[in-house]
């Protein structure tokens, strides 16, 4: 409530400040049209007047724009600063739980194994969240790999499928491959995170249990025959068409932080929509509904520098 408050004000403030700027100039204009005579110090007036008030207009509509958009990033920083807090406290917690028990109590072999999994799980589920930060933070400041490179791309499509699965321990079937082998000059530690974000993304907001298919197909433009289109599918609920830009935000997640279930720093699409710019390549958002009908989500990556299939570097 106090978000929508604070978002609500400068929001009404500024309209109003429009609304009168504009009531002020209407009156301006009449009032000056209907006196006279009109001589060409009148017209001089007039003009350095219509560019004055112009001015302060568009002035009023700049700053009423940068305000709300300072608004809104404040809260996202605020869900990204709740995020990253349950997201660090949660494992350690977790982690304090089991050492203190064994320490504390006398546990056989068997829960010593459970425990030493489940610790496991806390220090892997800290280090991808660590790992995540400092993409971004090498991301911002321009200190990505740019280091080019070919190899193949269905290869990594498939190493980031199988790591992914493993983090959150399901079957490797969940993510389903249909990929021609490809192969693609880049830089490959950006495409890796790239593809690692969208199929994290696509497991998170899956269906109960997620389904996501990732395929390669050809872009289908005969003058752009070294370009492939990445596909990434899931069966989750969709995203709504408004909020398909919005989404690629800096610390953007829908919904809000302290009511969803779903683990994340709102940076993975910030990630994605960045390297893809830095690559040259494009993304588009799809309902799944479009494509086969299926409920679900559906990231398009035009990918270019494709290469003959066994070409090396």
């Amino acid at each position: 409530m106090l978000e929508r408050r604070s978002l609500r004000a400068p929001v009404v403030l500024g309209i109003v400040l429009i609304v009168l700027l504009v009531v002020l100039g209407a009156i301006w204009f009449v009032s000056n049209f209907v006196s006279s005579p009109r001589g060409g110090l009148f017209w001089t007036l007039f003009v350095i007047g219509t560019v004055l008030l112009i001015s302060i207009l568009a002035g009023v509509i700049v700053y009423f724009t940068l305000t709300v958009k300072a608004i809104r990033l404040n809260q996202r920083q605020s869900n990204f600063i709740d995020s990253v807090t349950h997201e660090l406290k949660s494992p350690i917690a977790s982690l304090k739980l089991y050492l203190q028990t064994m320490s504390r109590h006398t546990v056989d072999e068997n829960q010593q194994r459970d425990f030493h999994r489940f610790m496991l799980d806390d220090v892997e589920r800290l280090d991808a969240l660590i790992n995540h930060l400092l993409d971004a933070a090498r991301i911002d400041r321009g200190n990505q790999s740019d280091r080019v490179e070919v190899f193949r791309l269905d290869s990594l499509l498939g190493q980031c499928a199988q790591a992914a699965c493993m983090r959150y321990r399901l079957p490797p079937e969940t993510v389903h491959l249909d990929c021609e082998p490809t192969s693609i000059r880049s830089p490959s530690v950006q495409v890796e995170i790239l593809f690692r974000n969208l199929i994290d993304n696509a497991i998170k907001y899956g269906g109960s249990p997620p389904e996501v298919t990732a395929s390669i197909r050809p872009s289908g433009e005969k003058s752009k025959p070294d370009q492939v289109v990445v596909s990434i599918a899931d069966n989750g609920a969709g995203i709504p068409y408004d909020m398909r830009r919005k989404i690629f935000g800096r610390f953007v997640r829908l919904g809000s932080e302290l009511e969803r279930s779903t683990p994340g720093t709102g940076l993975g699409l910030y990630l994605v929509r960045t390297i893809s710019k830095s690559l040259g390549a494009t993304i588009r958002i799809r309902g799944r509904k479009e494509v086969d009908g299926m409920p679900g989500t559906v990231f398009e990556v035009t990918m270019k520098d494709v290469v003959p299939t066994g070409t090396t570097t």
